[in-house]
């Protein structure tokens, strides 16, 4: 018996640690998806059902009333199509614009290229509350206010420098012998970068596309100050939020949850495919 003592007390030793890891995993998951489950499970229940107490925690009867509730609230449908479009077209712009640009840190030796880091880095540590009169300002001498346009070029300033760093790096990743031997096969420095860097950026490129649309889709300051009748989801859910019913907060906040976790889900599919693909 004396001699299997310091043999459990190793076990334990060596299997407390990782019993801590999965206690502080499923404390940590439980406090993320918690929110999440009471979210969703109110925003397909009953009006009834959404204001019962205590809360059931497995949904007896479904339901599509506060769903319904909420879409036929006035204008909620037409913000959550402007929250589509704006996004879609941040995504574009952000993208169009910030892959070539890291691109050219990542490959370019230039004088100042640390200081278009620096400059690209810095424009994130100015919050947009300091720039919103400014902003507001230039918006209305370019007839831009209070539209989609407007909203999405907003959109596109915050998260560009985000696409910027990260795909400077993806790209600094690609080994550029590969592009010297498509070049010295015939390739021009654009046709190198389209068949050979760019689809082994495609993983950090989809990563990027997944944060640009939850900064745009969650972005609630510049559709507020920059709209005013023309308003996304967000902006408009906030405008209303105040006086509105428990059921509606409920739905608002599945919409604007949803979208997002189905984009991660989606793209992280590809994610990982894009990425096997790049390591076989």
């Amino acid at each position: 018996m004396r001699d299997r003592a310091p043999h459990l007390l190793r076990s334990l030793a060596g299997w407390l640690p990782k019993a801590l890891v999965y206690v502080v995993g499923i404390v940590v998951s439980l406090w993320v998806l918690g929110p999440l489950y009471v979210i969703t499970l109110a925003a397909f229940s009953s009006e009834q059902d959404v204001y019962d107490y205590p809360k059931q925690l497995l949904p007896k009867d479904l339901s599509t009333g506060t769903m319904r509730f909420f879409l036929d609230f006035p204008g909620m449908t037409d913000a959550l199509w402007r929250s589509v479009i704006v996004a879609a077209a941040t995504l574009a712009i952000s993208l169009a614009i910030g892959t070539p640009a890291g691109y050219a840190l990542a490959r370019f030796a230039f004088r100042g290229a640390d200081t278009v880091r620096l400059s690209v880095v810095a424009t994130r540590a100015f919050p947009i509350v300091i720039l919103s009169i400014p902003l507001a300002v230039i918006f209305i001498r370019w007839g831009i206010d209070d539209s989609i346009q407007g909203v999405a070029i907003a959109h596109t300033a915050l998260a560009l420098p985000f696409v910027v760093l990260t795909t400077a790096s993806v790209f600094a990743g690609v080994p550029a012998e590969l592009e010297e031997a498509a070049m010295t096969l015939g390739c021009s420095r654009a046709s190198a970068f389209v068949r050979v860097a760019l689809p082994l950026a495609l993983p950090g490129l989809a990563a990027s596309a997944i944060f640009v649309f939850i900064i745009s889709w969650n972005e609630v300051f510049a559709a507020s100050l920059l709209t005013l009748q023309n308003r996304t989801l967000p902006a408009a859910v906030l405008s209303t939020l105040e006086g509105a019913p428990l059921n509606f907060r409920f739905a608002g906040g599945f919409f604007l949850l949803a979208p997002s976790v189905l984009v991660i889900l989606v793209i992280r599919r590809y994610l990982f495919t894009m990425w096997g693909r790049v390591v076989r």
